[in-house]
């Protein structure tokens, strides 16, 4: 195989950049001699990885090979898109993820190309620790090293003999470390760097007035924790402390939301250094440390937090250039730089594609127009984002793996590498917190009002969660801490934390009702999260679901939240938008049988017989999921309004006594039936019938609801409006889930990986585990060694490098 290296090696260098070109060489040229050290990789049910390995550089190489066995061509699509050469092998009118959207390989291009820095990706990797280098070392050699065992043509039929499968290089796995934690901010906003272009002489001076509305959900379209409807980044975590368990160990529950294609997809893996590390749990791709897991004391998940990762600004411009903004009264030049792509990269007969970008000493100037937002000839707008240059979360994770109680995992947290997420944990000691600790630019309210930009941008803030602020005054910098492990990031001390005894939640919602219980903490900037404001559906499901199985009304025998009922409560599927406007709705009905239409009066049967759940034998299921996916937008809809002091309880109810509402909705529930008939299906089909995934010629059901329906459960059908024929194309939501508490020898861990280890269509590991996942079962996680024995799968393997 020694063959495949050499011409793999040789194939990098006239595809790629320069700079990229060497740095794969060079990552070729220093694999480790092979036989001087060993890595073993272990299989168990449902091909769980289990890597044992002396150092930090064997975990990592050993993660490597072994994510490649179940997903190389996922990977080396993603090098290729952090390369910026998707358009010169995949052609430049073609799409392909950028973040969490889609964009034209073109596109995709031109903005790799353009915010990349492998300069200064290296001098940020150069302050991480010893063993942070080697462990992300060790991944590139184990990515390497599989490429050469298997050969061109041992690969899945995606990337099969295909010339862009190539070497990977420590440039590389920096740059995808890099888009994942740019994916919150200017990675969101992509399309808007790529549209900003200075105005042409004569345009107007101003800008155009703004709608409102309109602007927040121009916002709203490119947020990456703020659209309920769109590719957001959501979970559900719960710890509980022993003052909620049966045992007084701690109990956790983590419930990421994550797409089910593409780099976001998590990958099961259990990683031992004996002596030193043992850790079980999962990872995305391209990263050869756990994320969300346990160890024998601790276990932890993450949700998307809501503090904000960037801010703008707000730049006044030269009357004569409006490539030159003011600072202080001083004038100051933007840059210009222009991305041409190899001519490869071109249609045949045109030529390749070619953009400016303008960049600022705020950051990269964006354009969003229909936001207010644009270009003129007075105005420009800059983005700032806090997780650029953010090498540190590896780090961060390595030390968590080694944590014995929540306090130490949220000094593990102390580097500040948490990049957009939340984290909830629960000890064995009865300890359960919530922190979040995440990368936020330190910008205090006081400064949100010193630093207030023109009103029009300013009413953002409380329209849209989105900070904007004056860019002609050094002032309004972000604050520099002394303390902070990066200059302009809130320091650790200033973000929210609780640790109880008693439990804590959070599902996408700020730290404000962490535990509605406990008073939280005071001071926090707004750019962490909002207090006093309605909650999403879903985190008022979690909070009422808690409470109740506390308060020993839910059904459940006692009054505990032990894994066995927190494995029961978070599958139980009750829709609670249903539950909250369903009485109304019949009862409207059966007040105005005479005067509905036909298709309104079919709708009324249907759903005053609906469950009110989004488990796979619900009748009437997806008509409920078609009327509130229209009904909810109606004005004032709620009868009962949002109540601060009623968080949970509120906002309730139709408004079914307002003529214009009442017409409004019955309007939505005709417009339901017929988009249910339109798709092929009866109006009271059940959602068994309309929510599968064929898995090696099975029809497998998918419990579950939409985000807007305020189902813990959650799946979406990203990039399908409503339900057309065929049924709901499941892409997205709960995804790794894991149930853990702890007894006199360790973690118990149950979990599921929804889509299974392998993008690999054709693998056996493709989607193995959605049918447990669509019987609401549990695989019992094999941490200690006699359960990895008992569950293993095939012999061990052992690589010598």
């Amino acid at each position: 195989m020694k063959s495949f290296r050499t011409l793999a090696c040789r194939f990098a260098a006239p595809a790629a950049l320069a700079i990229l070109a060497a740095a794969a060489l060079t990552a070729c040229g220093t694999l480790p001699a092979p036989g001087t050290r060993s890595v073993q990789i272990e299989r168990t049910t449902y091909g769980i990885a289990h890597i044992t390995a002396q150092d930090y550089e064997g975990i990592g190489y050993g993660v490597a090979y072994a994510h490649a066995q179940d997903n190389v061509c996922q990977t080396a699509e993603h090098l290729l898109t952090v390369r910026g050469e998707r358009s010169q092998f995949l052609g430049p009118q073609n799409t392909g993820e950028l973040g969490l959207g889609r964009a034209t390989n073109a596109q995709i291009d031109l903005f790799i190309r353009a915010h990349m820095d492998d300069a200064a990706l290296a001098r940020a990797a150069a302050t991480t620790s010893a063993d942070a280098k080697a462990s992300l070392r060790g991944y590139v050699a184990g990515y390497n090293r599989y490429l050469q065992d298997t050969g061109p043509n041992g690969l899945p039929e995606a990337c099969r003999g295909k010339p862009w499968v190539r070497p990977m290089s420590v440039a590389d796995l920096s740059r995808a470390t890099e888009m994942s934690m740019i994916q919150g901010g200017v990675g969101a906003l992509a399309g808007a760097v790529l549209a900003a272009a200075p105005p042409a002489p004569g345009s107007k001076t101003s800008a155009a007035p703004v709608d409102l509305p309109q602007a927040v959900a121009e916002i709203a379209r490119h947020r990456f924790n703020a659209n309920p409807q769109g590719a957001e980044l959501g979970s559900n975590g719960w710890a509980f402390g022993r003052n909620a368990t049966p045992d007084g160990h701690g109990v956790l529950l983590g419930n990421p939301h994550f797409p089910w294609t593409g780099t976001n997809r998590f990958w099961e893996m259990h990683l031992v250094i004996p002596g030193k590390l043992d850790v079980m749990g999962a990872t995305g791709g391209s990263s050869p440390v756990v994320a969300i897991g346990f160890n024998k004391d601790v276990a932890w998940t993450h949700t998307v937090s809501t503090g904000q990762r960037f801010t703008l600004y707000e730049l006044k411009l030269d009357p004569s250039d409006p490539t030159v903004y003011l600072v202080d009264g001083q004038r100051r030049k933007m840059l210009a730089r222009t991305i041409t792509l190899p001519a490869a990269a071109a249609v045949p007969g045109a030529a390749p594609a070619s953009h400016t970008f303008y960049s600022t000493d705020w950051g990269p100037v964006i354009s969003l127009p229909a936001a207010g937002l644009g270009w003129s000839a007075t105005t420009a707008y800059a983005i700032r984002d806090a997780n650029t240059l953010n090498v540190r979360s590896a780090e961060s994770w390595m030390k968590m793996a080694l944590a014995h109680n929540v306090g130490e995992l949220r000094a593990a947290m102390a580097n500040q590498g948490m990049p957009w997420i939340n984290t909830i944990a629960a000890d064995r000691d009865g300890n359960a917190m919530y922190a979040d600790q995440s990368v936020v630019p330190d910008v205090s309210a006081e400064m949100l009002k010193t630093c207030a930009p023109s009103p029009r941008a300013a009413a953002l803030l409380h329209a849209a969660n989105l900070a904007v602020l004056d860019g002609s005054r050094a002032a309004c910098a972000w604050q520099r801490d002394p303390g902070v492990a990066a200059p302009g990031i809130m320091s650790p001390a200033r973000m929210p934390v609780v640790i109880t005894p008693d439990w804590v939640q959070n599902s996408n919602d700020s730290y404000w009702l962490s535990n509605p219980n406990i008073a939280p903490m005071a001071g926090v900037s707004p750019l962490v999260g909002a207090v006093g404001g309605t909650q999403r559906l879903r985190t008022r499901s979690g909070i009422m679901e808690i409470e109740g199985r506390l308060a020993g009304n839910d059904g459940l025998p006692g009054n505990k939240m032990g894994q066995a009922e927190l494995r029961s409560v978070i599958f139980r599927d009750k829709n609670l938008a249903g539950m909250l406007v369903m009485d109304d709705l019949v009862a409207a009905c059966n007040a105005n049988a005479a005067a509905l239409s036909a298709d309104a009066a079919q709708g009324c049967r249907v759903l005053a017989g609906w469950d009110r759940t989004s488990n796979s034998a619900s009748k009437g299921a997806p008509l409920f999921r078609e009327f509130w996916r229209k009904a909810k937008d109606v004005p004032k809809v709620w009868r009962v309004p949002f109540d601060a002091a009623r968080p949970v309880a509120t906002p309730a109810g139709l408004d079914m006594a307002t003529p214009a509402t009442r017409d409004a909705v019955f309007k939505a529930l005709g417009d339901a039936v017929g988009i249910v008939r339109a798709a092929g299906y009866a109006i009271d089909v059940p959602l068994a019938q309309v929510q599968t995934r064929i898995v090696q010629g099975q029809t497998i059901t998918i419990p579950g609801g939409e985000e807007f329906e305020g189902v813990l459960n959650k799946v979406q059908s990203l990039g399908q409006p409503t339900l057309s024929a065929g049924g709901y194309q499941i892409n997205y939501g709960s995804s790794y889930i894991q149930a853990v508490t702890f007894d006199d020898r360790g973690p118990v861990a149950y979990g599921i990986l929804t889509y299974g280890q392998s993008s690999d269509p054709a693998s056996p590991r493709a989607y193995d585990q959605l049918a447990m996942f669509s019987q609401k079962q549990w695989l019992p996680l094999p941490f200690h060694a006699a359960d990895v024995a008992a569950q293993r799968v095939g012999q061990p393997v052992t690589l010598a490098y």
